[in-house]
């Protein structure tokens, strides 16, 4: 067993021996002689990112003062407690309380998260927030309540671009024969495949050493994200393509939280949309940041022209036309009002 699995299964150890079932997480007492319950939260993003970052700042620290010590909030990053589909599985089971995978996983629970990854679906990352915050984010915890999940929130993970070690790709027929890691997602395999790519599923925690070894060429994620990961080490070209508005859902089991009393729901679900909001803006405060970052440690990077992401939009429409028809018009009549 390899040092990172050890500390995975170490952690996990340690959260289920706190774990009292799948209801309340109780550990010691807090300094007003109550029990303390413990929300351990899983996410696979190093510590300098945006949503590690927010965690603490807003969510830990808001949860921690307004339950005056009567809630722990205890978080995992790095993928130290699994990839995504391994924090999702524990979070709807109740070995743990919450995680933050990308939505892209959730199709796992609900087919239709699978929306999310459609190829530039919104206009703006501001139109995306609207509708993650009204409608569309109702729609979906609805279908998370139905699998035992409870969704808090949807933080915003950027706008994903492509890397490679091959060559810059700015236009469709530049991704013919480039094996691209995707996540392990139907959605994001028909869009590489379509555009001519070989698209190849793999967890994120094994992603660095797929590039480092060839296994795959590229891969595609926010510029904060390929930075923090050290993709510049292994990758030579970013192509800003942002084809995808990714979020990740900040869930929690529905046991957990339906335990907690009225007023410890309302302290967790306002830190959460707190925690929500700042995480979005200081995201995208930093994705230019991080391109410059990037091109300074010697990745060549490109932005694409409208004229270019036109041609990508219209090689993408046999899609269109196909996701239509599998995730049905009431969604996509949702999705009409944040265009």
């Amino acid at each position: 067993m390899n040092l990172k699995k050890m500390g995975m299964v170490g952690c996990a150890v340690i959260i289920m021996l706190t774990t009292t079932g799948c209801g309340r997480n109780i550990g010691n007492q807090g300094s007003n002689g109550k029990d303390v319950i413990t929300i351990n939260i899983g996410h696979v993003e190093a510590e300098d990112r945006s949503t590690h970052r927010a965690l603490v700042e807003h969510f830990k620290k808001t949860v921690e003062e307004k339950s005056k010590g009567s809630i722990s909030v205890q978080i995992y990053a790095n993928s130290v407690l699994g990839g995504d589909s391994e924090l999702t599985e524990s979070v709807a089971m109740g070995t743990l309380e919450a995680a933050l995978p990308s939505t892209s996983v959730l199709v796992s629970y609900s087919d239709d998260f699978g929306v999310m990854d459609m190829p530039y679906l919104f206009n703006s990352p501001e139109k995306a927030f609207e509708a993650m915050d009204g409608d569309l984010g109702e729609y979906f915890n609805e279908k998370l309540e139905k699998v035992g999940i409870h969704g808090l929130g949807y933080s915003y993970n950027g706008l994903r671009s492509m890397t490679n070690s091959s060559k810059p790709i700015e236009t469709p027929e530049d991704l013919k024969g480039l094996k691209m890691r995707v996540m392990e997602n139907e959605v994001f395999i028909d869009f590489f495949e379509t555009l001519g790519a070989s698209a190849t599923p793999m967890s994120f925690n094994e992603l660095f050493t797929g590039l480092q070894q060839h296994t795959v060429d590229g891969q595609e994620n926010p510029p904060s994200l390929i930075y923090a990961s050290k993709f510049q080490e292994v990758q030579k070209y970013l192509s800003l393509t942002e084809h995808v508005n990714n979020f990740l859902g900040f869930i929690m089991n529905k046991e957990f939280y339906d335990n907690l009393t009225k007023e410890q729901q309302k302290i967790v679900q306002d830190a959460a949309q707190e925690f929500v909001d700042y995480q979005r803006k200081m995201e995208l405060d930093d994705t230019e940041e991080y391109v410059k970052k990037l091109e300074d440690e010697g990745m060549q990077v490109n932005r694409l022209t409208d004229e270019q992401r036109t041609k990508f939009r219209q090689e993408l429409e046999p899609m269109y036309e196909k996701y239509e028809e599998k995730f049905g018009e009431e969604i996509f009549e949702t999705l009409e009002k944040y265009q």
